[in-house]
């Protein structure tokens, strides 16, 4: 996985939410590189709302970050 983030500047917002949830993929497949291990932790988590509310805290810090190193996608 090296340099598998060249770059946090995308075109649109959309490709920055995209990315965002990627980070977040990324970072729970480096936390537990174990594929096994994550598919069973999934079915612990898939049904629970309190872990997929979390799930979407985390991609909202990701896409703050991507949005900020886009300049919020403004023009100059």
């Amino acid at each position: 996985m090296d340099n598998w983030l060249p770059t946090l500047i995308t075109a649109t917002p959309s490709e920055g939410y995209d990315l965002a949830v990627k980070l977040g993929r990324i970072a729970v497949k480096k936390t537990q590189p174990d594929a096994e291990v994550r598919d069973q932790l999934r079915k612990l988590y898939e049904a629970d709302a309190n872990a997929l509310i979390a799930v979407s805290q985390v991609v909202a810090t990701h896409f703050a970050t991507i949005a900020n190193a886009n300049n919020f996608w403004r023009e100059a």
